[in-house]
């Protein structure tokens, strides 16, 4: 394959001297472009030598190649690590003074941004606002990690690992290319489907935040399976391992990251949808307040205390609000990840949640360490409401073991089957 690597003027180029390394080694052919100010933290000869090719930053050297259309052209994927937030605002504003900037306005190829930056950048509104309008336009941005930054500050801005990155951009050329599907064809053509996944963060301070290890594949899966078969499709993201699915004729994708977000975009989207699968994990608790600076430690060793509150309750809520209204989703999938205990069994927890919440389904998820949560398989079982298993003449929950694409389809299904009775 044939990859443009943009480098941005960030410290963390050094890193990505390794990624280089790590796609020569898998065959790839990689052009280098690194903007003149990157070259001040890794120099042009470092690129040459690894990547085996010529490296310029300017449109005016190599002019006969015509070179900002040819490698853009010829690329199969564009990557840019890091992304500085310079970068970030150039690519949203179409602006295009170098090489690497050129190259990306010029090309129709896929194309992976990995920001790196301090986290008030990367948290500036200005920063969140084009990040939301690139991923928009179907650009590829993979979250930045939480950790040690340049100086004694840590927080979200670190750049991911070298391997982290390799994965995303194998993931990313071998996955198969996802069609819209006609609204006239499969088992929920001219439906509406609203779908939830990841994860939700509820910030502490600046550089805080209380999370969980949701990896957004079910969701995703999920928002794929229903656009295969035919649904109009409304993904709401949160915070997500993997990069949601480009936006298609069928296919919005709509970001949040805490639970009073995700509440405010599902209570909306949910009034004109036929189906809601609530595949998200949403925080239980925020804390009660919010530190405008990041929390020190004390000379005197103590510990803070943390006090929480509890989050909305989304699900019960959307269901409570179509009694009232009258008006929503005729099909609510909740989702419930259980770890059971020695007296308890998670089925025994879901069935107690299913009655609860008054959805029609309930996805169980039996979840632990190194269990459902980031892996590409699952177990789940799908339980049906008293009134839904009158209807339907089923009493046992269907249970599915195999690749989260094979949940996400058994789930759509019964949506469907429900939808039509």
């Amino acid at each position: 394959m044939k990859i443009v690597l943009g480098v941005s003027a960030g410290i963390a180029a050094y890193k990505v001297v390794h990624l280089l390394r790590l796609l020569r080694e898998d065959g790839h052919q990689v052009d280098v472009i690194p903007t003149p100010s990157s070259l001040e933290f890794v120099g042009k000869a470092t690129w040459e030598a690894i990547s085996g090719r010529p490296v310029t930053t300017s449109v005016f050297e190599g002019i006969d190649e015509v070179r900002h259309v040819r490698l853009g052209q010829e690329a199969d994927l564009i990557v840019v690590a890091p992304a500085t937030a310079d970068l970030l605002a150039r690519v949203r504003a179409g602006m295009a003074p170098d090489l690497l900037t050129t190259t990306l306005l010029a090309s129709e190829a896929p194309k992976l941004l990995v920001p790196a930056m301090h986290t008030e950048m990367w948290q500036n509104p200005a920063t969140v606002e084009n990040v939301e309008v690139l991923r928009g336009r179907g650009i590829q941005i993979m979250e930045p990690a939480v950790g040690r930054l340049t100086g004694k500050d840590s927080g979200p801005g670190r750049m991911p690992e070298p391997e982290e990155i390799y994965a995303q951009v194998t993931q990313l050329l071998n996955a198969p290319e996802v069609s819209p599907v006609p609204a006239t064809s499969g088992p929920l053509a001219g439906h509406t489907v609203v779908v939830t996944a990841g994860g939700t963060r509820e910030p502490l301070d600046p550089v805080r935040y209380l999370g969980n290890r949701s990896s957004g594949k079910q969701g995703v899966a999920l928002a794929l399976e229903a656009a295969a078969a035919g649904a109009q499709v409304h993904l709401i993201a949160g915070v997500m391992d993997i990069q949601a699915p480009v936006e298609q004729s069928n296919l919005s994708v709509e970001r949040i990251e805490t639970a009073d977000q995700l509440q405010a975009a599902v209570l909306t989207a949910a009034e004109d949808a036929d189906v809601l699968l609530m595949a998200a994990a949403v925080a239980d608790f925020k804390p009660a307040d919010y530190a405008a600076a990041k929390i020190k430690k004390t000379d005197d060793g103590a510990s803070p205390v943390i006090t929480l509150q509890r989050n909305p309750d989304i699900l019960a809520d959307t269901v409570q609000r179509r009694a009232q209204q009258h008006r929503g989703p005729k099909v609510i999938v909740g989702f419930a990840a259980e770890t059971g205990d020695a007296s308890t069994d998670p089925l025994e927890l879901a069935q107690q949640k299913l009655a609860r919440k008054g959805c029609e389904l309930l996805v169980l998820n039996k979840v632990g360490e190194n269990l459902v949560f980031g892996q590409d398989t699952t177990e789940i079982y799908i339980l049906a409401a008293d009134h839904v298993q009158q209807k339907l003449g089923e009493t046992q929950a269907e249970h599915v073991a195999g690749s989260k694409q094979e949940a996400a389809a058994a789930v759509v299904a019964r949506a469907a089957q429900l939808l039509r009775s």
